[in-house]
């Protein structure tokens, strides 16, 4: 453990080292060190938890992450980029949202972009997630947004439902330019393994915005096994989603599917709505997913959250929510937390 410890903080030491070096020459590069930090107190306890307790936690509206990006101009509108970022944990000053997560988990990818639009190599986040956060008005928090929740925490209800972290390993990402508010994103990624056809995974979404009104669709196809951690050997995911604002306030919709070949079939829906107070916003949202199982009666699980966000500079916000889960035959759950949110 010390080993692995020692390794990361060496590593680390080696990017902050590069970054300042890069700093003293930014009239000769274009590399830049940005990030988020996101710290709360409260309490977090899901539905069928057995007791609680108060804690300092990390990453209540936005997982923190620090980056590296840049680009080089190679002419005629064409140029390489790069991205490294790696979540890492306020409260415990772990690298990672999660123990087992990759150092640079976030993103991590080498591309080109041009009149043609965007293609990376790498790790990329999939569309489908990007779909996912853009709308509903707790955006990508795993604390407080339910639709985040219900998609890619498990729960007392069982394991997630879909089955991928927010990034896929080994993959090609091609995005478009926008066309009349109009854009889409294609990944494709494999398991990486010589002789095992078939263990591709797509992600795919379609985005639309113009004025008030705004729209995607996506889809996930996963068959890389070490990815299905519910007996499926093929999962397949659908979402839409939509968003339209009126005065001083912003309504979202999404519908979510997911398919195992395991035959267990999750249908999700989300409603909220962002409501500007003055210079904050109150935020709410409700999600609710019912589980098909094999074999057995359906599970229903219930989240509602209730948040207020209120910016103190154009970096930095603080916030409050409250979230309450119910499953079917479970206790309920219900958390609270304040917190700080802080961009560099």
């Amino acid at each position: 453990m010390h080993d692995r410890q020692w390794g990361i903080r060496s590593k680390l030491a080696v990017v902050v080292t590069l970054c300042v070096l890069s700093g003293m020459a930014r009239a000769q590069s274009s590399v830049t060190l940005y990030g988020l930090a996101d710290a709360f107190a409260g309490e977090v306890r899901a539905a069928g938890a057995k007791g609680n307790a108060w804690e300092v936690g990390s990453g209540g509206m936005t997982t923190s992450y620090w980056g590296l990006s840049g680009t080089e101009d190679l002419g005629n509108g064409l140029k390489a980029i790069f991205t490294l970022e790696d979540f890492f944990r306020v409260a415990s000053g772990k690298s990672g949202s999660f123990d087992s997560q990759s150092f640079f988990g976030r993103n991590a990818f080498v591309g080109l972009s041009g009149d043609f639009g965007e293609v990376t190599l790498g790790r990329n986040t999939a569309p489908l997630f990007v779909s996912t956060l853009l709308f509903n008005p707790f955006g990508n928090s795993f604390v407080f947004s339910p639709i985040v929740l219900h998609s890619y925490l498990d729960s007392a209800m069982g394991v997630a439902s879909v089955q991928s972290d927010t990034a896929l390993d080994d993959s090609l990402l091609y995005q478009t330019p926008q066309l009349g508010g109009l854009s889409g994103s294609l990944l494709y990624s494999n398991a990486g393994v010589a002789g095992h056809a078939g263990q591709a995974n797509y992600s795919a979404n379609v985005l639309y915005f113009a004025g008030p009104f705004s729209a995607t669709a996506a889809v996930q196809s996963l068959h890389t096994a070490a990815l299905l951690l519910n007996g499926a050997t093929t999962q397949t995911t659908w979402l839409v989603g939509s968003a339209y604002r009126l005065a001083a306030v912003k309504i979202y919709a999404q519908y979510e599917r997911v398919d195992n070949n395991s035959h267990v079939t999750d249908d999700t829906i989300q409603l909220g709505a962002s409501v500007q107070l003055g210079v904050g916003s109150m935020l709410v949202s409700w999600a609710g997913t019912r589980r098909r199982p094999a074999d057995g009666a359906n599970i229903r699980w219930s989240t509602a959250a209730l948040g207020y966000d209120y910016p103190l500079s154009k970096r930095t916000d603080v916030y409050a929510a409250y979230r309450y889960d119910r499953i079917t035959d479970m206790s309920s759950g219900s958390s609270l937390g304040a917190g700080l949110r802080l961009r560099f």
